[in-house]
């Protein structure tokens, strides 16, 4: 099974400021185009799993428009009870567990591709060296606190840049790929 991560941070490593709010990725710089969608419309065609953290799950519920994607099963990774819109109930699921074993679950259950978003949930699969590659968006802006993309690993990650664009709002997007699956077959 893919694990991929898609996902914007400012220049200094923040996904979202300390209250989860993202104006600085659509406000921080008054020539980012806020109607380009940076490849995700492609991407998300791929993946047949959205993985996110409780966190994340409450703040894009509010988002005003926000859906799950097209064809894509939503798994909100959780501990505690969650109310779920009525208008999502039948196409969310909750799960908790270590992410080992949620990828063993979805895996049985016939998923291919994950996207795994949230700060938490991405550090604990890249904690387990889970993550088969990332997308990172960065743009042109320093935020100097919030939620960190990255946390302690277990070991190094080494990564391969696939390619990398800077699109005409100066958001940078690179392609990483890992060695996970040299990892897996070798050790």
């Amino acid at each position: 099974m893919k694990v991929s991560v898609f996902i914007a941070t400012s220049l200094d490593g923040y996904i979202a400021r300390q209250n989860h709010a993202l104006d600085w990725l659509t406000g921080a710089n008054d020539q980012q185009s806020t109607d380009q969608d940076y490849g995700y419309f492609d991407f998300i065609k791929t993946v047949d799993v959205l993985v996110m953290g409780r966190s994340t799950f409450d703040v894009v519920v509010k988002f005003d428009g926000w859906k799950p994607p097209e064809d894509t099963r939503v798994v909100v990774l959780t501990h505690r009870d969650l109310d779920i819109p009525q208008e999502f109930a039948e196409c969310i699921n909750v799960m908790s567990g270590s992410p080992q074993t949620m990828i063993a679950q979805l895996e049985a259950a016939g998923a291919q591709h994950l996207y795994i978003d949230g700060g938490n949930v991405i550090q604990q699969f890249l904690k387990e060296d889970l993550v088969d590659d990332l997308i990172i968006s960065t743009a042109p802006v320093l935020i100097g606190s919030g939620i960190p993309l990255f946390a302690e690993l277990n070991a190094d990650i080494k990564l391969k840049v696939n390619s990398s664009k800077v699109f005409d709002s100066g958001l940078t997007q690179t392609h990483y790929t890992t060695d996970r699956r040299t990892h897996q077959t070798s050790g």
